[in-house]
C-alpha cells in the first residue's frame, strides 16, 4: 500500500512528545500537537479574569510544552521557524481533527489504563487505514491493543523513539501478531528514509532491545563497581570514550537523564522478568535506594552522583559522591595503568585485548563487565531478536556505543570472550559454542566485494545485513581491498561504477598536508580514468578544519615563506577541486569548520547530514577564512546582486557572518547562512549520505559535467564598502563591543571582501581576491595576540578574548 505521510498528529506533549513533533516539522510534515486541557486557572489567569474555557487557557499545557521545547538547547527544531509546523489544541476540542491526519502517535504518560482510555477516544475519530503506534518504552505492545477494532489492531504497533528525537538515531519498531506486515515495512522504511533513523525491528518483550540490553550494562556496572571497591569517577572513567561510550559515561549519563528514570526502567525489568538468567543483575543496589529516599535524582533536583558548587573566589567545583559514605568530595583525577597503556592505540577495536589483559583494578573491571555483557545477549537471542546485528544496532543508535556488544566481542575475539565468561562463571548460549565448532570464528566478516555479512542462527551461516545495500560503508570497502592509495592522512577509495572517494583519517579530520595531497591525488586519478570524485569519511566529523598547530609552529618560528606556501598550497588544492575536469561531491556531517567548511565551498555539489554544523570560525582565533573562504563568499554574493536586495546590504550580512563566526545548528540553517546553496541536497540518516553523494556524482557526470572555468568577473565595492565597514567596526570598538584586536581582524576582512583599496566598484578575479586572503592571513599570524588565541585554543580548547 502506498502511504504519503503529510500530517501527523502526537498525543501528550511532555518532553518526548513534544520533541518528536519538532523532529517531524524539521523534516516539512504538518504536526498536530495535543495534551489535556487544564482543570484549573493559574494565578496569573485568575488576575487577568480568564476563563477555563477560553482557548488560551484551554491550551496552555501544551503551548507550554512546546515553547520550552523550542527554547531547549540542544535545539530540537533544525530552524525556529519550523515550529509554524506545528499547530497546536486540547484532547476535548481537537481529538476530532486527528481524522485529517496520517498517523497518529501516542505519547502520553506510562500507564496501561491512561493509555487504553485514549485509545478509546481515538477510535471515534481516527480515519480507517492510518497509522496508530504507541511511543511507550516498557508497556507490552500487545496489552495496549486489546480491545480496540480489527482496523485498529492492524494498522497499531509500537514506534520507540530515544530522547532527545532530533539527535538519538534509534527508533524500535515492535509489532504486535495483528500488525499488517505492510504497515511493519512501511514504518521502517519511512523511519530510515524521512526520519534519518537507525531502525531496528524487535520483538515485544520486556524493554524491547536497547533498554533490555542498555540498563543490565549500567546495572552490572554497579554490582560489579561495589564488588571491586571502585569509586564513582573510577567507573565513569572506565566506561566513557576509552571503550568507545558516551563521554557521559555511566554515573554522568545518570545525573543527566535522571535517577528515577534509571529506578523505573529497572524494577520494571525486574519485575517483567522472573526467568531472566541475570534478573538479580536488576535488584538496585542499595547506595540507588537511598539515593532515591533522599530525592539526589541528578540534574533535576541539583544533586545526583555528581554535585555542583562554588569554591574559593566563585569557581565552579565538581563533588562527586563517595558510595560508602553518602557525602560528596572532591571529585579525583583517575589514572589506572592499563588505560594508560591503551593511549597510543587509536583505534577502538585494538583497545579491547589490553583492557581485559590489564593486571590492575581496571582490567578486572572489563573482565568482570565483559563477560557479564557476553554472556547477557548471547542469552538474549532468540528471545528479543532472531539477529544479533539488531542488538548491536540498537546499543550504537540508542545509547551512543561506537561498538555493539557483538562487534566488541568480535574485537576481542570471539573465543577469548568465551574463555572469559567461563573464567567469571558465566553461562553462554549454546549457539556460540555451535559456530565456533562449525569454524566460524567471528560474527561479522565482509565479502570481496564489501557486503558486511552477520552470522544467521536459523540458517548457521552468514548472510547480508539488511538494509545496508543503500549505504556506502567505507571501513567495509577497506576490508574488500579497494583501498587505492593512501598515507598517514587520507586515502583514495573506489566506491564502483567509476567514482572515488577521498577520506580522511586525521585527528578529528584536520586538514594538514597529507589531507591536501590526498584531496590533489584523489582529482588527479578521477581525472585520468573515472567519471566523479566524493570527498566522504564515516567519521563523527566531517573535519574540524586546517591543522591549527601547523600554522601556530610557524607563525612562532617567524617562518612566514612556509606558512605563505602552506596557504597558497591550500588554496591551490580548493582551486584545483572547484575546476576539476570531473564533478566533485562534499559530504559535510558533524563538525565541518573552518577549512573543512571552505573545502565544501568549493566542491560543484554537497549533499550534506542534516545534523550538520558548518561554519568558517577563523575570527576566534584571530584571523580570517584563508584556503578560499572569503573569496568563495564574496564570489557568492557578488552572485546575488541582481536579485534586487541593495548590494551592501548583501555584503554586510555576508561580512557579518564570518566576523562573528557563525556555525549553523543544522543542514537547514547552512542554507541561511550561505554556506550550503541552491541545487545541494540534505540527507537525514546521515549513513545515506555518501550513497547520495555518489549518485550526485553519477547524475553530473551523465548530463555531460563541463569543466568550469575560473571567473574573472566578481563585482567589488572598494572604498565605499570598506569605509562603511571601517565606520561600523569603530564605533563597536568605541563602545567596548570588541576589542582592538577584533577592530584589526574585521578590518583585514572587510578589506578583502571589498577588493581593497579601490576607488570605484570594480570586477576583479577570483585569483585576486585569492592573493588579498593570503595576504590579510599572514599579517594576522605576525599578530602576537592571535598567537595568543591560537594557543589558548590548542591548550584548553576555549576560546580567549583578548
Amino acid at each position: 500500500m502506498n502511504r504519503n505521510i503529510k500530517k501527523v498528529a502526537v498525543l501528550g506533549s511532555g518532553v518526548m512528545g513534544s520533541r518528536i513533533a519538532c523532529h517531524f516539522a524539521n523534516i516539512g510534515v504538518q504536526v498536530l500537537l495535543l495534551d489535556i486541557a487544564p482543570k484549573e486557572l493559574t494565578p496569573d489567569e485568575e488576575k487577568k479574569g480568564l476563563t477555563l474555557d477560553k482557548p488560551h487557557v484551554r491550551n496552555r499545557i501544551v503551548n507550554s510544552a512546546l515553547e520550552a521545547a523550542v527554547k531547549a538547547n540542544p535545539s530540537p527544531l533544525y530552524r525556529k521557524q519550523d515550529v509554524s509546523k506545528i499547530k497546536t489544541g486540547n484532547f476535548e476540542d481537537n481529538l476530532k481533527d486527528i481524522a485529517g491526519c496520517d498517523w497518529t502517535i501516542e505519547v502520553v504518560v506510562e500507564r496501561l489504563d491512561i493509555k487504553k482510555s485514549v485509545y478509546e477516544r481515538v477510535e471515534q475519530f481516527r480515519k480507517p487505514g492510518t497509522l496508530i503506534t504507541s511511543n511507550t518504552s516498557g508497556i507490552p505492545i500487545h496489552l495496549l491493543a486489546e480491545g480496540r477494532s480489527e482496523d485498529f489492531r492492524q494498522h497499531f504497533c509500537g514506534t520507540h523513539f530515544f530522547n532527545p528525537p532530533r539527535y538519538l538515531k534509534l527508533l524500535e519498531i515492535i509489532p504486535t501478531p495483528d500488525t499488517k506486515p505492510d504497515v511493519v515495512d512501511f514504518l521502517q522504511h519511512y523511519g530510515d528514509l524521512y526520519l534519518g533513523k537507525t531502525v531496528v525491528l524487535a520483538k515485544d518483550t520486556p524493554g524491547f532491545i536497547a533498554n533490555r540490553v542498555g540498563v543490565f550494562g549500567l546495572l552490572d556496572a554497579m554490582h560489579v563497581m561495589q564488588e571491586l571497591g571502585l569509586t564513582v569517577e573510577e567507573i565513569d572513567k572506565l566506561t566513557g570514550p576509552v571503550i568507545g561510550h558516551a563521554k557521559s559515561a555511566t554515573f554522568r549519563t545518570s545525573d543527566v537523564v535522571g535517577l528515577d528514570t534509571t529506578v523505573n526502567v529497572a524494577k520494571g525489568l525486574g519485575q517483567s522478568l522472573p526467568h531472566d538468567e541475570a534478573k538479580a543483575v536488576f535488584t538496585l543496589p542499595d547506595f540507588v535506594q537511598k539515593m532515591s529516599e533522599n530525592k539526589w535524582l541528578g540534574d533535576k533536583t541539583g544533586q545526583g552522583f555528581y554535585k555542583k558548587t562554588k569554591g574559593a573566589g566563585g569557581k565552579t567545583e565538581i563533588l562527586a559522591l563517595d558510595l560508602n559514605t553518602l557525602e560528596y568530595k572532591p571529585s579525583q583525577k583517575i589514572k589506572f595503568a592499563t588505560l594508560e597503556a591503551t593511549k597510543p592505540i587509536e583505534r577502538l577495536a585494538d583497545r579491547f585485548k589490553v583492557l581485559v589483559g590489564g593486571k590492575d583494578k581496571a582490567g578486572e573491571f572489563y573482565r568482570k563487565s565483559f563477560a557479564g555483557l557476553f554472556a547477557y545477549v548471547s542469552n538474549r537471542i532468540p528471545e528479543i531478536t532472531d539477529a544479533l546485528y539488531k542488538i548491536d544496532d540498537a546499543l550504537r543508535a540508542g545509547f551512543g556505543w561506537e561498538l555493539g556488544p557483538f562487534e566488541t566481542w568480535d574485537a576481542l575475539g570471539v573465543q577469548k570472550g568465551v574463555e572469559l565468561a567461563e573464567a567469571q562463571g558465566k553461562t553462554m548460549a549454546p549457539w556460540v559454542g555451535e559456530m565456533l565448532s562449525a569454524g566460524h570464528t567471528t560474527f561479522y566478516k565482509v565479502d570481496e566485494k564489501g557486503t558486511r555479512q552477520y552470522y544467521d542462527l536459523e540458517s548457521k551461516s552468514y548472510q547480508p545485513i539488511p538494509g545496508v545495500e543503500n549505504f556506502i560503508i567505507l571501513d567495509n570497502l577497506r576490508a574488500a581491498g579497494k583501498v587505492l592509495w593512501k598515507n598517514a592522512g587520507a586515502s583514495v577509495l573506489d566506491l564502483g561504477d567509476g567514482i572515488l572517494n577521498v577520506e580522511f583519517h586525521s585527528k578529528m579530520n584536520a586538514m594538514g598536508s597529507d589531507v591536501i595531497q590526498g584531496l590533489l591525488k584523489g582529482v588527479d586519478m578521477a581525472e585520468k580514468g573515472y567519471r566523479g570524485l566524493v570527498v566522504g569519511n564515516d567519521a563523527p566529523n566531517f573535519s574540524a578544519g586546517a591543522n591549527l598547530g601547523l600554522v601556530y609552529m610557524f607563525a612562532l618560528e617567524q617562518d612566514y615563506d612556509e606558512l605563505n606556501l602552506m596557504i597558497a598550497q591550500f588554496q591551490q588544492a580548493m582551486m584545483r577541486m572547484r575546476y576539476s575536469s570531473i564533478p566533485v561531491v562534499g559530504t559535510p556531517h558533524g563538525l565541518a569548520l573552518g577549512g573543512g567548511c571552505e573545502l565544501n565551498l568549493h566542491c560543484d555539489k554537497v549533499v550534506a547530514a542534516a545534523e550538520t554544523y558548518m561554519g568558517l570560525v577563523e575570527f576566534g582565533v584571530g584571523l580570517i577564512p584563508g584556503g578560499g573562504g572569503t573569496k568563495e563568499m564574496t564570489l557568492r554574493t557578488a552572485a546575488k546582486y541582481e536579485e534586487g536586495e541593495p548590494e551592501y546590504n548583501l555584503l554586510r550580512n555576508t561580512y557579518m557572518t564570518i566576523s562573528t563566526a557563525k556555525v549553523s545548528t543544522s543542514a537547514a540553517e547552512a542554507f541561511d547562512l550561505g554556506f550550503l546553496r541552491r541545487g545541494d541536497e540534505i540527507v537525514v540518516n546521515s549513513n545515506r549520505v555518501i550513497a547520495q553523494a555518489k549518485a550526485a556524482a553519477l547524475e553530473m557526470a551523465d548530463a555531460g559535467y563541463t569543466q568550469p572555468v575560473p571567473k574573472t568577473n566578481i563585482k567589488v565595492h572598494g572604498r565605499g564598502a570598506l569605509a562603511m565597514f571601517n565606520t561600523g567596526v569603530f564605533a563597536m570598538k568605541e563602545g567596548n563591543y570588541i576589542s582592538a584586536h577584533d577592530q584589526k581582524i574585521a578590518d583585514k576582512l572587510a578589506y578583502v571582501m571589498c577588493g581593497g583599496d579601490l576607488s570605484a566598484p570594480t570586477e576583479v578575479s577570483e585569483q585576486y581576491l585569492l592573493d588579498l586572503e593570503r595576504e590579510a592571513f599572514l599579517s594576522l599570524t605576525g599578530e602576537r595576540k592571535t598567537l595568543e588565541r591560537i594557543q589558548s585554543i590548542l591548550t584548553t580548547g576555549k576560546p580567549l578574548r583578548n
